[in-house]
């Protein structure tokens, strides 16, 4: 089998977590290729993010039409800004109530990879057919919907910035469902450039409070909720040597790629993505010092890292 035929557009999935929640997952989760989901009610659908590009995006929601037998897709919410979980809205129908936290609207709102991606991913990413599409109903901490058939959503923002300034995680306490966006990365490299080394860190704890029996995570498989705590272990683990090399690094007046270079990344080293490291020691140093982070040295420093542009499959 092919490379494409493993991590390209066809290779995702839809499954079904439980009666009516579904999980979107695309293999094999690294750059651009993220998860998505739904909530089915009486009434319609509740989409949980959409995808990078137009056929990916295209590709999740003809799924989830067959799935359900066309139902109207009533609400989206997009988990955080990030174009991975965004550039789809646009597909959605123009009568679908898209949501999202204050912060990540003012994001979206302002991204600038959506009509200039830089070319530190390999090929460019196009994103195809769509166009720049932003919340009509944003909330600060928290919002519930109610689906037909007494179905309940709830919408939780950690209070605090982590993988982004605007996170947002859906739960659904009947069902016991929690779809965290990316603040969990299963089995890949997290990434925190636009977000905060020390919130993530915070996050963890919070996440668990819900105690899911079924985790959707932002990149990576499925989960039982069983499996949740050696996850968010693993992540604690990974955010802490990411400060613990900062804080080193700037000690020693070492750049992040400096630091990077010098670093074994011994238990991560097998994660995908591993050219993170240098984004997020940017990201830890810029924090640390009190200065604003330089997105496009960042970026080029990652690049030089991984001695090369970052592979896409879109």
């Amino acid at each position: 089998m092919g490379e494409n035929a493993r991590t390209g557009p066809e290779a995702g999935a839809l499954g079904e977590v439980v009666d009516g929640v579904y999980a979107w997952v695309q293999p094999d989760g690294t750059w651009w290729v993220n998860n998505a989901g739904a909530v089915a009610g009486d009434d319609g659908l509740l989409v949980v993010d959409t995808c990078a590009t137009a056929t990916r995006t295209r590709r999740f929601l003809g799924a989830l039409a067959s799935a359900t037998a066309g139902a109207p897709v009533r609400w989206a919410v997009n988990t955080h800004q990030h174009g991975d979980h965004t550039y789809g809205n646009s597909l959605l129908p123009d009568s679908t109530v898209l949501i999202g936290q204050n912060g990540m609207r003012e994001a979206l709102d302002t991204d600038p990879l959506f009509e200039n991606p830089p070319p530190v991913w390999e090929p460019v990413p196009n994103w195809g057919d769509v166009t720049r599409r932003l919340p009509s109903v944003t909330f600060d901490h928290a919002l519930t919907l109610h689906l037909g058939g007494g179905r309940r959503v709830d919408l939780h923002h950690p209070g605090y910035t982590a993988h982004t300034v605007g996170d947002v995680l859906a739960w659904l306490p009947r069902e016991r469902v929690l779809f965290t966006g990316d603040l969990i990365f299963h089995g890949l490299t997290p990434l925190l450039l636009m977000g905060s080394l020390d919130g993530a860190l915070r996050s963890l704890e919070w996440v668990r409070s819900f105690a899911p029996d079924h985790v959707v995570p932002g990149h990576g498989p499925v989960m039982p909720g069983s499996e949740l705590d050696a996850v968010l272990a693993v992540h604690e683990r990974y955010y802490r040597f990411v400060l613990a090399a900062a804080d080193e690094a700037l000690r020693k007046g070492h750049t992040p790629l400096e630091a990077a270079r010098d670093i074994d990344l011994g238990e991560f080293g097998a994660w995908a993505d591993a050219e993170r490291i240098v984004m997020n020691l940017h990201r830890a140093q810029a924090d640390r010092a009190g200065v604003p982070m330089d997105l496009a040295r960042a970026l080029a420093d990652a690049v030089e890292w991984n001695g090369g542009p970052m592979p896409t499959t879109l």
